[in-house]
């Protein structure tokens, strides 16, 4: 039981600092504002039509994409969607936060420190995702409807990733050349991250994954590989006088 227990808290710390990274790295490509990543795109539109954070329009956005996948697989499961909106609230709550503490610091003005900020996002959000990924648990909205397109219409899962973000990417700009007259939350950084996030993520994955799923189980194989006493060998010892 103890050892279900703290399996089960490094997987929350996991998904939680996963969260928060990714949370990190969005807000970094917001304040460079050379465009967001696609999974974020449609929150940022939002945002920029209307009074509410980015954090808020996150929840709105990715309670769209429960009932996205609601309509597509033609089930309601209540006990997943409760995890996904929960995972969403911190998520949003996180954005909120890092985009604070960002816009304590001087805004970048320079096209070359828009850049940079761009990069770091690059390097982060694949951090991020890396640690959501391998905890297990419940995935975020957006990442759950890839995954049921990709059931529903029968391609896999990477096709599937291209015309979610693609449609994403669409839907966010159209939003914001009606109502704000520009494409707002879609730029050059949309598409370049939709391509980097994934080199970058493929990479840490590699390198990084078999690590931190030793991490996760280590408890696990510390167990195992106790010595066992043999049933025999106990009968024996307990019939020797005392």
């Amino acid at each position: 039981m103890h050892q279900e227990n703290n399996m089960t808290v490094k997987r929350l710390t996991l998904h939680l600092l996963g969260l928060l990274f990714l949370a990190l790295g969005v807000s970094f490509s917001i304040q460079a504002d050379l465009g967001v990543s696609p999974v974020s795109s449609l929150a940022y539109a939002f945002s920029l039509i209307t009074s509410f954070s980015v954090g808020i329009m996150t929840v709105i956005a990715n309670l769209i994409f429960i009932i996205l996948q609601v309509i597509f697989s033609k089930r309601f499961d209540l006990k997943d969607a409760i995890m996904q909106l929960m995972i969403t609230f911190i998520f949003g709550f996180f954005i909120d936060a890092s985009l604070y503490i960002l816009q304590l610091f001087p805004t970048p003005d320079t096209l070359q420190m828009r850049w940079i900020f761009l990069i770091i996002s690059f390097v982060i959000i694949p951090v991020g995702l890396l640690g959501c990924f391998n905890s297990k648990l419940t995935l975020m909205p957006y990442d759950q409807l890839t995954r049921v397109i990709s059931e529903a219409f029968q391609i896999n899962l990477s096709k599937a990733k291209i015309y979610g973000d693609l449609t994403s990417i669409m839907l966010a700009g159209i939003i914001c050349l009606i109502f704000i007259h520009s494409l707002g939350s879609v730029g050059i950084g949309t598409i370049v991250s939709a391509y980097a996030v994934g080199k970058i993520l493929g990479w840490l994955s590699k390198h990084f994954q078999k690590h931190i799923i030793t991490w996760v189980h280590s408890e696990q194989k510390r167990i195992n590989k106790k010595p066992q006493t043999s049933p025999l060998l106990k009968e024996k010892t307990s019939q020797l006088p005392s």
